[in-house]
């Protein structure tokens, strides 16, 4: 055949059949390695908020893509066949996303042999239906739940309550939050009460310590009380929310600085955290005369409306390389105004609330370069640029791949991942019974073993 005759359909069928083999096969490994980069946590030492956030970064995937691969790459951890598929490039990788939405080690045979047979509508099809019938099941359940709820209580004979309360997951979730937040409360009460010079040693020395058992039944002493209260009405709701912190001008000025930085409940907090605070927040100054005089300033707000709105047509998002996030953006002083940084907008930059933390506590700074520019250093020093690539360029794609895997140890051809779907219908109502029905079988007969 001469070489400016045009190439076959046939020849072009099957070279897009197997280079889709091999890409599926390429997933495979793409996948081992997000779920290695996820579990190591290497992408928080590039500044990101999770590992799909790192992949949107590094290598420009949609977020929502990039939160998908991170599931399907943990969810093949435990299905060992599907994975050993997706590496022979056996099934797609849009078969195999699909399935781990609903795979389980019990059914993980019965979705493969479906995949492998029929088509990627077919699977996605099932997997929609397989999701309804659990749905209406768990709805089933949910009812079940509901209607057994209860609360019964009664006098024992020693004089003594005796509670007992079946309450639905969400119900329960809800008391065991409740219980540990009163609980917490009552712990860190004792604690001040014991660090009290007006507790006697006697006194402190004289009270049995009190069990975990025993705290909660006051934490729930504790909300009876809050109830009582008019807690349940919400009365008290009206109260606007705000975070007061005491700092010394010391502390702010020297991050070294001794002096008092704490929250108003007494709780200590880091200079760095309250410089975070300080950046872009309402402010009141308390000057306390030597003999114990309090004077109080006026209130001041570190960036004025005019200068936040030329700050926002500026940065309309987080600034920090990779992210684009466009709420909860919050005003950085890039030198702190407590070090002598003026307000204005060559020493501002918008930043995320969870960067803005990162450039306080966690380590990394941002820096005005010679040009302008604001540099983002990591916690080693590094700088933080935003995610590049060089395009590889290769002429025959078919052919690297192959070159790449052919150290394998299986074959990728043209008929690898073909269905064998002969257009017959498929009977979802009875393969959806079938796959419920093994894998109740399967987690019936691993809990016989198993006991």
């Amino acid at each position: 055949m001469s070489s400016n005759e045009p190439r076959s359909i046939d020849d072009i069928e099957d070279e897009i059949a197997e280079l889709s083999a091999r890409i599926d096969a390429a997933s495979y490994r793409l996948l081992t390695l997000i779920r290695e980069m996820d579990e190591r946590v290497n992408w928080e030492d590039r500044g990101c908020r999770s590992c799909a956030h790192w992949l949107s970064w590094r290598i420009g995937l949609d977020l929502g893509a990039a939160r998908e691969k991170v599931r399907v790459a943990h969810a093949l951890a435990s299905l060992p066949k599907l994975s050993d598929a997706l590496r022979r490039g056996r099934i797609s990788y849009s078969k195999v996303r699909a399935i781990t939405r609903i795979a389980v080690p019990e059914t993980e045979s019965d979705l493969l042999e479906i995949a492998e047979a029929g088509t990627a509508s077919h699977v996605e099809k099932l997997v929609r239906l397989y999701r309804r019938a659990e749905s209406a099941d768990e709805m089933d359940k949910a009812q079940e739940q509901l209607e057994k709820r209860e609360l019964r209580y009664h006098y024992d004979d020693d004089g003594m309550l005796v509670v007992r309360a079946r309450l639905t997951p969400e119900q329960g979730a809800l008391f065991c939050n409740a219980i540990q937040k009163a609980e917490k409360a009552l712990f860190a009460k004792e604690k001040e009460a014991q660090g009290d010079p007006s507790v006697s040693a006697e006194t402190s020395t004289s009270t049995p310590e009190v069990s975990a058992s025993q705290r909660r039944a006051d934490g729930l002493v504790g909300l009876c009380k809050a109830a009582l209260s008019d807690g349940l009405e919400g009365k008290t709701a009206g109260c606007s929310s705000q975070v007061v912190v005491h700092v010394d001008a010391e502390v702010l000025a020297n991050k070294g600085g001794e002096g008092r930085c704490e929250l108003e409940s007494g709780s200590a907090i880091s200079a760095e955290t309250c410089r975070r605070l300080s950046c872009d927040a309402k402010l009141s100054s308390l000057f306390e005369g030597k003999d114990g005089s309090v004077n109080a300033g006026r209130t001041r707000r570190t960036i004025s409306g005019a200068l936040r709105r030329a700050l926002q047509e500026r940065d309309k998002w987080c600034q920090f390389p990779g992210c684009g996030c466009t709420w909860f953006l919050q005003g950085h002083h890039v030198q702190h105004w407590a070090d002598g940084g003026p307000t204005d907008l060559e020493n501002l930059i918008r930043l995320c609330s969870f960067h803005h933390g990162l450039v306080h506590e966690g380590g990394f700074r941002v820096e005005r370069g010679k040009d302008g520019e604001f540099v983002f250093l990591s916690p080693k020093g590094e700088r933080v640029n935003h995610a590049w690539r060089d395009l590889l360029e290769i002429d025959e794609p078919l052919a690297e791949l192959r070159r790449l895997q052919e150290a394998e140890d299986f074959v990728i051809t043209a008929e690898t991942s073909v269905p064998h779907w002969e257009g017959e219908q498929m009977d979802y109502d009875w393969t959806i019974v079938e796959m419920m029905h093994s894998a109740e079988a399967n987690r019936t007969e691993n809990n016989f073993g198993s006991g």
